[in-house]
């Protein structure tokens, strides 16, 4: 999956300017040059999105572009699957060309191109279907750009602790709930020959964004993390300087994959929870979707795998989510269907589409909707255990309990900066140096007014 934070916008206009005179099939618009043809009597659409599995794409297809295309005789969704996405987009909207709909990795994102007029805003949109009220208040807002929408959040995402049922119960362990219970666990653990816990970046550099969430929440605390990001508090401070010793320590302990870190991708980390290599494996709930492959019915442990809350520390009480969105989507700006482009973007905000979509593709499209209510005897397997933790995500949330994933509500420059932070794990820099660096960038994103409005815990 491609998750690189989108070019910025003085780059993408740089090479606009390079590429403006041998412009490639990579950088065409539907509106611009498939507007006017058809397919069947029908004018095309078109959203690009990142080259997952065959299957999956059966699953989007069917689900997105199929109930769209259903639902009228005028227009046709056709979606087409790019493993450079990010980049194609930066550069076509940049051109003022691209998708209809336009796919977004994160609310960072959406703010440089929103300030920049590349997206429509979505304020019309937003009482015609009741988005506000469909929405969790704390994504909701993190998509909006000085007071309105521009991007609708496609899925609810947190870190956490997934685990082997079969592997606890055979080490005689239960799921932990406070940091010395999970501390006491990966010790074991690693006693036995076995890995700490299972955690890497391998193919995936971005994948540090997830370590980084998890240490300033959960060793620093939401509400220190509160006061960084509206510029109430350096990030050079005390407080923050421990998490990220902490995260330094965590590394150097082997709890992080032991030496495998940078060789250890998603897949192989679910690969070898699956072969009983370790207790855990410390992630995304996204990660779900790369499970499937090593947790199913032919291998007869689909029910072996489950997903806990990062334990409670004395900065963060069980249970916190550090809440964030995988993606986002939004209505290109130069588009001249921007109400069909809607239409599509409020089938993703639908439970139907949510329910659908959670059973073929468990961990990536779990729409955070402020009312869940999903129908659970229709889950089994990895579908079921991705359900009840956004159910029980909802309620938390909901009753104003979260934390701040990084990859949604830290701005650009300084989202890009935390994934810098295995250079103190490697000793190449201090966490003092690390965080100095990470509020001189700050202070550019806030002054440049691109942080988006951070929601306070309660």
């Amino acid at each position: 999956m491609k998750k690189v934070l989108a070019l910025g916008l003085i780059i993408t206009l740089a090479l606009t300017v390079l590429l403006s005179g041998c412009q490639t099939q990579t950088d065409t618009s539907t509106q611009t040059q498939e507007g006017g043809g058809n397919s069947g009597g029908r004018t095309k659409l078109a959203m690009w999105f990142w080259g997952c599995s065959d299957a999956y794409q059966k699953a989007l297809n069917e689900n997105l572009a199929g109930r769209y295309n259903a639902m009228q005789d005028q227009y046709e969704l056709v979606i087409e699957y790019r493993e450079t996405v990010d980049n194609d987009i930066s550069v076509a909207i940049a051109a003022n060309s691209g998708p209809d709909v336009v796919y977004g990795s994160g609310p960072a994102w959406v703010a440089n191109y929103a300030k920049s007029g590349k997206l429509e805003s979505l304020a019309p949109y937003v009482e015609e279907y009741g988005w506000r009220d469909k929405l969790m208040s704390p994504l909701y807002e993190a998509c909006t750009v000085d007071g309105e929408l521009y991007s609708i959040p496609i899925s609810l995402n947190t870190v956490g602790l997934y685990y082997s049922k079969s592997v606890l119960e055979e080490n005689d362990w239960a799921v932990p709930t406070t940091i010395d219970e999970l501390y006491t666990v990966m010790d074991e653990a690693q006693a036995k020959g076995m890995y700490a816990a299972l955690a890497g970046n391998k193919g995936w550099r971005a994948n540090n964004e997830v370590y980084t969430t998890l240490f300033l929440n959960h060793f620093a605390g939401p509400e220190v993390v509160y006061r960084c990001l509206t510029g109430e508090q350096k990030w050079n401070t005390p407080d923050v300087q421990n998490a990220v010793r902490t995260s330094a320590d965590w590394y150097k302990k082997g709890y992080l994959g032991g030496n495998d870190y940078t060789n250890i991708s998603a897949g192989e980390a679910m690969a070898l929870l699956a072969s009983g290599k370790s207790p855990f494996v410390i992630s995304s709930s996204q990660f779900f979707q790369f499970a499937n492959e090593y947790f199913n019915d032919e291998a007869g442990n689909t029910d072996d795998l489950g997903f806990a809350p990062f334990p409670g520390t004395d900065k963060a009480q069980y249970p916190t989510f550090s809440i964030g969105t995988v993606a986002t989507f939004s209505v290109n700006a130069s588009t001249s269907h921007k109400d069909e482009a809607a239409k599509i973007l409020n089938i993703m905000i639908s439970k139907d589409f949510m329910t659908d979509m959670t059973i073929a593709w468990p961990g990536y499209w779990g729409v955070p909707l402020r009312e869940m209510n999903i129908d659970m005897s229709r889950m089994s397997g990895l579908s079921l255990a991705y359900s009840e933790l956004l159910t029980t995500m909802n309620k938390t949330v909901n009753a104003g309990n979260f934390a701040y994933f990084v990859q949604t509500f830290f701005p650009s420059a300084t989202y890009e900066h935390t994934n810098d932070i295995d250079t103190v794990w490697e000793g190449v820099a201090s966490p003092e140096e690390f965080l100095s660096d990470m509020d001189i960038k700050f202070q550019k994103d806030l002054d440049a007014n691109l942080v988006p409005p951070i929601p306070k815990v309660k």
